[in-house]
């Protein structure tokens, strides 16, 4: 196992960089991650998994293939984007995606939602609720950023998670898929009795809402009753809640 000491070397530029730069994820194809317990899951997914960088000894097989490299553990801490990092960095390949296909089941699309932490949360309950697909339109944090990969403890090699853009979802309209958007007001229906059958369900962000591109889009309006003095719920919360309420029809 080779040895790493400066943060000069061209590996530890590479790692800090792919957890500080979306634009440098992209032009990689690569992506961070952190923590033996995601090292564990990347493998069980088959992730792609391009290089590891430990303080200590990978208490399990690795593909074949795999680059493994030492590192003292305040060096790593050193290129770790967050707090309270462990002893394990790694970088993992973008796998191709294939064709948005929208049929039967429950599909959810985030609309501004910019806190990673809430992208990677929606994940985590999205694969617990097998929901179809995330699919994110402008304004959303992005679902590689090491907060959200954290927070979807694993979810992020198996959940299918994707940007769209308003062309393609006025497709989907245009080929009779119903949207249905979350939404405080009297004119929603409660969030229990609401068909999410085949639907693809709108959650905006909580300081702005559902912009009105996506609003013209949705057949119906959704509610969560909450307390009057309450204005709204966090986003990765309504959406756990709603994905629930799919699961159980």
């Amino acid at each position: 196992m080779e040895r790493i000491t400066s943060r000069r070397n061209p590996l530890c530029r590479h790692l800090k960089e792919l957890g500080a730069s979306k634009s440098y994820r992209e032009s990689c194809g690569e992506f961070l991650c952190d923590g033996v317990k995601l090292l564990e899951e990347a493998v069980a997914c088959n992730a792609k998994i391009k290089t590891v960088l430990t303080s200590s000894s990978v208490p399990f097989l690795l593909p074949v293939g795999v680059k493994v490299f030492y590192a003292e553990r305040e060096l790593i801490d050193s290129l770790s984007p967050l707090r309270n990092s462990q002893n394990v960095l790694f970088s993992c390949a973008f796998t191709g995606k294939s064709d948005l296909r929208i049929s039967h089941g429950t599909y959810i699309l985030l609309d501004g939602v910019q806190d990673p932490g809430n992208i990677g949360a929606i994940m985590r309950t999205a694969d617990a609720f097998c929901v179809g697909s995330v699919l994110m339109y402008e304004g959303c944090a992005d679902p590689y950023n090491p907060k959200a990969i954290r927070a979807s403890m694993g979810a992020v090699f198996r959940q299918d998670t994707r940007h769209v853009n308003i062309s393609e979802l006025s497709e989907l309209k245009k080929k009779g898929i119903r949207f249905i958007a979350a939404a405080l007001g009297k004119d929603c229906r409660k969030v229990y009795d609401t068909n999410y059958k085949d639907a693809i369900v709108v959650i905006g962000s909580e300081g702005h809402g559902i912009c009105e591109d996506i609003l013209e889009l949705c057949d119906e309006k959704t509610t969560i009753p909450i307390a009057p003095e309450s204005q709204s719920l966090n986003a990765a919360v309504a959406a756990a809640i709603i994905m629930w309420e799919a699961r159980q029809k």
